[in-house]
């Protein structure tokens, strides 16, 4: 049973809960879309009371709403659908949160999976997903990773000349041509953090586009390596749409340079960056609205230069699981200083969400076991890692807190978990998935005996 929210209530955790709804495009909802508040006065996701998750599991504990990722799966596919009028392949960008149930769940609503190392591979092939449907993508790929790649015979998105000869080099021992993408850096800017713009021309990322012709001039010298596309990316967490315009237009010029070559490209990749809601005041466009204006983008542009469409792919991931995931921690001790903070500090913080120290990312929090509570208290959420900086939220507005409580942050399934450490030697957290009131493990907790794992003391040092 679900308590009504009686029309008094202001400033609670409840508000928090306003736009989360089955019709919402899940990037633009603050929680989960399951999120509510259950008569118990706690926050429930997926069916699931978070306060009761908390003592099953433990905390801090990451809780993914299967309703939520599968919906934004959806979202995609039937955006294309109704869009392009080509083919087109959604790839979830597997750094946001790559594990195996995330990636069968991917998989399962007909998504590839985009990987940037072996080890994301290596998870993606064990999680069920189809080798044709994995595009390796990577700056600095080693000649072991693209040997992987190359005998699980997934796409390799190769981004620089390094790759590409080594790839050539690799040709000769195989009996059929290796597939590859082109990344190339378009020289277009978003407005976002420094260190997740990608697509200017100042980045580790892509052959540049002074490049081009000369990549091109080696590719048509090479029958083993079969070229299928070109991929770009311009960034992260970005809420305008004319640079997806923009890219759609230089991305399409290439396709006609390759073709000076006697290269007939039949892939487009335009990459992701579609960012979501961490706080009221964010508005980033809907998963719909995005995947509308990339589409139109890429038809006008193959309509001035009078191409065919080219299978059209695209590499979301923070839209896809950032908001299906919440993050709850236990209050532990708190530090009053008059006039000035009052610390909360809570059972986790930059091990398992190092994005505020990092991004100087901002975050809300709610009281999980006290929904309708008034908002009095203006506190500083402060991680238990032995830094200054290991703060999670400052000044969050939330009631007073006790011991003992749990407290929640969500939007954290993107990076959270992917980006997490063992500092201080914390044990990394558990994360459960919830769905239609069941709650299953797919990521167990760490131990204090983990930690030792890879340890190994020499004879010299044995006491």
């Amino acid at each position: 049973m679900v308590s009504t929210f009686p029309a008094d209530v202001q400033n609670s955790s409840r508000q928090y809960l306003s736009g989360a709804d089955s019709t919402s495009s899940p990037n633009q909802s603050l929680l989960p879309l399951t999120a509510q508040a259950n008569a118990k006065d706690h926050l429930e996701v997926g069916g699931c009371d978070v306060v009761d998750l908390v003592q099953r599991f433990g905390s801090p504990l990451y809780v993914l709403d299967e309703h939520s990722l599968r919906t934004a799966c959806r979202q995609y596919r039937e955006a294309f659908a109704r869009y392009y009028s080509g083919e087109a392949l959604v790839l979830y960008a597997s750094k946001a949160w790559n594990c195996l149930a995330v990636c069968a769940i991917a998989a399962s609503e007909g998504l590839g999976i985009d990987v940037v190392s072996a080890g994301e591979l290596y998870t993606a092939l064990q999680a069920g997903v189809p080798a044709n449907q994995i595009y390796f993508h990577g700056n600095n790929k080693s000649t072991e990773e693209l040997q992987m790649a190359v005998d699980a015979r997934c796409r390799i998105v190769v981004d620089n000349w390094f790759e590409l000869r080594t790839l050539a080099d690799l040709v000769a021992a195989q009996a059929d041509p290796i597939e590859i993408l082109l990344r190339l850096t378009p020289g277009i800017e978003c407005h976002t953090h420094e260190y997740i713009r990608t697509g200017h021309l100042d980045s580790k990322f892509g052959f540049d586009p002074d490049q081009v012709e000369a990549v091109f001039e080696f590719l048509s010298q090479q029958p083993g390596l079969a070229c299928l596309g070109i991929h770009a990316h311009i960034g992260s967490q970005i809420f305008e749409l004319n640079p997806h315009t923009d890219l759609g237009d230089v991305m399409v010029q290439w396709l006609v340079k390759a073709q000076q070559y006697g290269l007939s490209l039949s892939e487009l990749d335009v990459g992701g960056g579609l960012g979501i809601r961490y706080t009221e005041s964010d508005d980033p466009p809907s998963i719909d609205t995005w995947v509308k204006t990339v589409c139109e983008g890429v038809i006008a542009a193959c309509q001035a230069h009078q191409l065919p469409l080219p299978k059209l792919l695209c590499e979301p991931g923070r839209s896809l699981i950032g908001s299906a995931c919440v993050t709850a921690y236990t209050v532990g001790s708190q530090k009053h200083i008059p006039g000035l903070r009052t610390y909360v500090s809570v059972d986790g913080g930059m091990s398992d969400n190092p994005r505020p120290i990092t991004y100087q990312s901002v975050y809300r929090a709610l009281a999980a076991s006290r929904m309708s509570a008034p908002l009095s208290e203006t506190l500083t959420l402060a991680g238990k890692h032995c830094e200054s900086g290991d703060i999670l939220i400052k000044d969050a507005q939330l009631p007073a807190l006790e011991t003992g409580e749990v407290v929640v942050i969500p939007a954290t399934g993107a990076y959270n978990y992917s980006m997490a450490s063992n500092y201080n030697r914390v044990p990394r957290p558990a994360a459960v998935l919830v769905n239609a009131g069941e709650a299953h493990l797919i990521i167990q907790r760490e131990t204090l005996q983990d930690l030792l794992r890879q340890d190994c003391l020499p004879e010299t040092l044995k006491p």
